[in-house]
């Protein structure tokens, strides 16, 4: 047995960055059988370890990714959640676009449903929305629309290497594990990254990462809310948490009115319909505590990426491009322009 796993299993001390370095290694040599993957996965999904074996959990696979252009994209945020809050329709994703459409530059990153009917990355298959497949490609995206959806190549290729050698148990009854460190993998050269944390998600133990964050000069915050939905919401008490330790309170009704509740933010009745439901809470449609509930989290990613620092006015700005026709008029572009072109006839 590894001696990741023993450490993880045993819980005695912390699992350093040579260990998981030698446990990486032995994964891409073949020497790490299926039993013991799937031990150190079920360890990490029944509880987190501590921050001394997290860090270096993360430290030992943000080194092994390729090199990515240097630099970053000035003014860009990403846009993520842990998933496991209460169900309702991709909200992160909706207001991707409407931040999008006042003129922030969003890049947003997901994943399949682990704990939920659909997530971010099942929703774009359905609307025909393709996600990057590198880096400058996403750069591309993000100039051409403003708005890109980074594909898997920003996570560490271990995490794919676990999931073959586990085959064929799927990695889903993982998923508290992998939401939970999911924002903390992707490797974007964003400025800003705003991480939703539901109740089901160890806050805590994220707030320890996020302040020994690798990467200086990006600015990260995790919100949180008193109702355990991994969105801001106008109905909950709100607090988002920076990487530098502060916190900042949005409490219910400051920015939009705190009636309605999680009843008008239901998904979906089926996948099939999810499509035309995301696009008609785009164009307002699904009812104003939607639209607000939407309106408030790009409000958030405005003024994270420093676009503004007003949130009234980042708000009301949100509020025009859903009225106005502009989110869904750019969800629309982005459609036909990402889509993936139809297979050619061969003639004969």
């Amino acid at each position: 047995m590894h001696d990741a796993l023993t450490g993880l299993l045993e819980r005695r001390a912390p699992v350093g960055l040579g260990t998981w370095r030698s446990f990486w290694d032995q994964l891409g040599d073949g020497g790490l059988d299926r039993a013991q993957s799937l031990a150190l996965l079920a360890s990490l999904a029944t509880a987190l370890p501590g921050h001394d074996t997290l860090r270096p959990l993360l430290d030992s696979l943000a080194e092994r990714r390729p090199a990515r252009p240097a630099g970053r994209w000035p003014g860009t945020v990403n846009v993520v959640g842990t998933g496991g809050g209460p169900k309702t329709f991709n909200i992160s994703t909706a207001s991707a676009f409407v931040a999008a459409a006042t003129g922030v530059r969003v890049v947003k990153t997901g994943s399949r449903a682990y704990t939920s009917s659909l997530g971010s990355v099942d929703l774009l298959e359905r609307l025909g929305v393709r996600p990057t497949s590198s880096y400058d490609q996403t750069a591309d995206t993000l100039d051409r629309y403003g708005i890109a959806f980074a594909g898997p190549f920003v996570y560490p290729a271990q995490l794919t290497r676990l999931a073959r050698t586990i085959a064929p148990t799927s990695m889903k009854p993982f998923g508290r594990f992998l939401n939970a460190l999911g924002p903390f993998l992707a490797d974007l050269p964003v400025t800003a990254q705003v991480t939703g944390v539901s109740a089901s998600a160890p806050l805590s133990e994220l707030r320890s990462l996020a302040r020994t964050e690798p990467r200086p000069g990006r600015t990260l915050w995790l919100t949180a809310n008193d109702r355990g939905a991994d969105e801001l919401l106008g109905f909950a008490d709100n607090t988002i948490h920076t990487h530098d330790g502060r916190e900042l309170h949005i409490p219910a009704g400051k920015l939009v009115p705190s009636d309605g509740g999680f009843d008008d933010l239901g998904p979906a009745r089926d996948p099939a319909s999810a499509p035309a439901h995301f696009l008609s809470v785009l164009d307002g449609t699904e009812g104003e505590v939607a639209t607000r509930t939407v309106c408030l989290n790009a409000a958030a990613l405005s003024v994270a990426s420093g676009h503004t620092t007003d949130w009234t006015r980042a708000v009301a700005a949100a509020l025009e491009a859903v009225r106005s026709g502009a989110a869904r008029a750019l969800a629309e572009r982005v459609r036909a322009g990402t889509r993936p072109a139809p297979a050619r006839t061969r003639e004969v």
